[in-house]
């Protein structure tokens, strides 16, 4: 298949997967959505999935997601700011120069790490994702970027 962003939030997903016949769905946050499944998400479906996989190949579970392993990851850091909006513009002119874009909050590509900084549809916070190349990257930008949105 043809990947396809969106915003997160199983609306968002729903209507994309309803306009474009998508067959699956998912986000970061392990939420699953299937076309068969009225586009519903469904953890248990993707398990049956994982499983009728690993029976068949018939290796170890760590095989077969090696290859999905490129990057290290921050994991979602979540953090309160007064002012969500005046929060995500100064770190956007901190990384003005790299390549972003608007989709779901600010996300940016720095070439060998990136990372998407959006407000949480839930709660008062905004939600950090980074990823880098290496692990000691990974965990020097997050500091870095957080102290940007922190202000220190």
């Amino acid at each position: 298949g043809i990947p396809v962003r969106t915003k997160v939030g199983h609306s968002f997903i729903k209507q994309l997967m309803a306009e474009t016949g998508a067959v699956f769905g998912g986000e970061h946050s392990a939420h699953y959505y299937f076309r068969e499944n009225f586009r519903a998400d469904s953890g248990i479906i993707a398990s049956l999935l994982v499983l009728a996989e690993l029976s068949r190949a018939e290796v170890p579970m760590s095989t077969l997601r090696r290859p999905f392993e490129r990057y290290a990851a921050s994991g979602e850091i979540n953090t309160e700011v007064e002012d969500t909006t005046a929060a995500i513009e100064r770190v956007a002119k901190v990384y003005e120069r790299f390549s972003t874009d608007r989709l779901d909050g600010l996300s940016v590509d720095c070439g060998f790490w990136w990372f998407n900084l959006r407000p949480s549809n839930t709660e008062p916070l905004l939600r950090l994702n980074l990823e880098a190349v290496e692990r000691d990257e990974c965990d020097r930008r997050v500091a870095e970027v957080l102290q940007v949105l922190t202000g220190g």
